[in-house]
């Protein structure tokens, strides 16, 4: 097994901390399909999934064009001991009410509520992580190898205890390179790992993946064109 090198998904870096960046005013979650119209598309069972079109291609041209108005700051090049060397630009904000509207009005909460397997998703699935992060690769930028940590919260206005389960990420564009690989590990000693499974980019394609004990290690690939933007969050179930 890789060593972990980890993405933590919780408090900002303390450089981050100096000014607590103020709530965007995101722009309406609109036009969307109706949730009855979209699918999850099991990529690896129990690991990996998606959900295409979860955002159409005039609502990403929108949150793109707004994105590139937010201050963002780009990660070092050199991470701290036991992280994963990421080259990006991010922006990160705490706003639980962009997180409610984001699972209930795009389908998300649709569409986990109905998956036919309950237990996918490791618990009561009680919404989206408020901890809201935007990323942008540029040509040259990329995520190394890691696993995604889950995180235990406490969640909504009643401060119920809760953990992050899965990975969500929301690809607002396409470009060349930029796609996500995942590492499985070899079932037995002796006995060759599976080919990584590549999942490209497709705009308003949501991919959700298993992190915590059981992530698959995996990386962003290097952007060799264009840019690539991503909204990110993840599933919070009951603890």
């Amino acid at each position: 097994m890789p060593p972990r090198a980890k993405q933590k998904n919780g408090p900002p870096p303390k450089a981050e901390l100096r000014t607590k960046p103020t709530v965007p005013n995101w722009p309406p979650l609109s036009p969307v399909i109706p949730a009855e119209h979209l699918s999850i598309e099991t990529v690896l069972e129990g690991q990996i999934l998606v959900i295409r079109n979860l955002f159409t291609s005039t609502l990403c041209k929108n949150y793109v064009s707004f994105l590139a108005s937010i201050p963002m700051t780009t990660t070092p090049g050199k991470p701290k001991r036991g992280e994963a060397v990421r080259v990006n630009d991010r922006f990160q904000v705490d706003d639980p009410v962009f997180a409610k509207t984001l699972w209930e009005y795009s389908g998300l909460k649709s569409l986990v509520e109905t998956f036919d397997d309950k237990t996918t998703f490791d618990g009561k699935v009680l919404g989206l992580n408020p901890n809201i992060r935007v990323y942008r690769y540029r040509p040259g930028q990329f995520f190394d190898k890691h696993y995604d940590e889950s995180n235990k919260i406490q969640f909504g206005k009643d401060k119920m205890p809760a953990k992050t389960t899965w990975t969500l990420l929301i690809y607002l564009t396409t470009c060349q390179g930029g796609e996500t690989a995942f590492y499985p590990e070899a079932t037995k000693k002796g006995v060759a790992p599976p080919d990584p499974i590549v999942v490209g980019l497709e705009t308003g394609m949501a991919l959700l993946h298993k992190h915590g004990d059981e992530c698959l290690y995996h990386e962003g690939k290097e952007v060799l064109s264009g840019e690539k933007w991503v909204l990110r969050s993840d599933l919070v179930v009951q603890r």
